[in-house]
């Protein structure tokens, strides 16, 4: 069990809020990761390895005309990805991962290309960050080594979303919970 997934975890759960995953390159593993946390049932609604391109279309409601254009491996096709599984799982927050493990180039793009994606609930009304940002990876090590960078950096990017939208009173509540000052 990482570190980041139990702190994933812990705010989702402090918040009342919950996560669903999409996967391609990965595989699984940040569900696993997820799962791996005790408690992780409070907050994880699901995922979803959509491994083959059509997948993505037709579980996860990616445009078939970006696809088409440009391939599964696209950071447009990651933050649909986050999006549809969020909505299709209906949780408050979607991730996603999409890229090349190796050890071939896919769709024009080389190996340790990767992009990861996090899709959370709308904050116009209260001022916070919203909606959906994808981190573009480009990655160095074997197929084992990226599928587990991409797993970290999906992780770590969720976490800086969400502990980005905490507000003062969540972080007062978490840090009494945790025996903090």
């Amino acid at each position: 069990m990482s570190s980041t997934a139990a702190d994933v975890v812990r705010l989702l759960t402090v918040r009342g809020e919950t996560l669903a995953v999409a996967e391609s390159l990965t595989g699984g593993m940040v569900a696993a990761a997820i799962t791996a946390v005790p408690g992780a049932s409070k907050a994880f609604r699901g995922s979803v390895t959509a491994y083959a391109t059509e997948l993505k279309r037709e579980l996860l409601g990616v445009d078939a005309m970006v696809l088409a254009a440009r391939g599964a491996v696209d950071p447009q096709v990651a933050a649909q990805m986050a999006a549809g599984v969020r909505k299709a799982l209906g949780a408050d927050w979607g991730v996603a991962t999409t890229g090349v493990a190796g050890p071939d180039p896919q769709d024009g793009q080389p190996v340790g290309t990767v992009f990861v994606a996090v899709d959370g609930p709308s904050g116009a009304d209260d001022g916070s960050a919203s909606g959906g940002k994808v981190e573009a990876l480009r990655l160095n090590g074997d197929r084992a080594e990226i599928r587990m960078e991409s797993v970290r950096s999906v992780l770590a990017l969720l976490l800086r979303e969400l502990a980005g939208e905490q507000t003062g009173n969540e972080r007062a509540q978490d840090t009494e919970r945790n025996g903090g000052f």
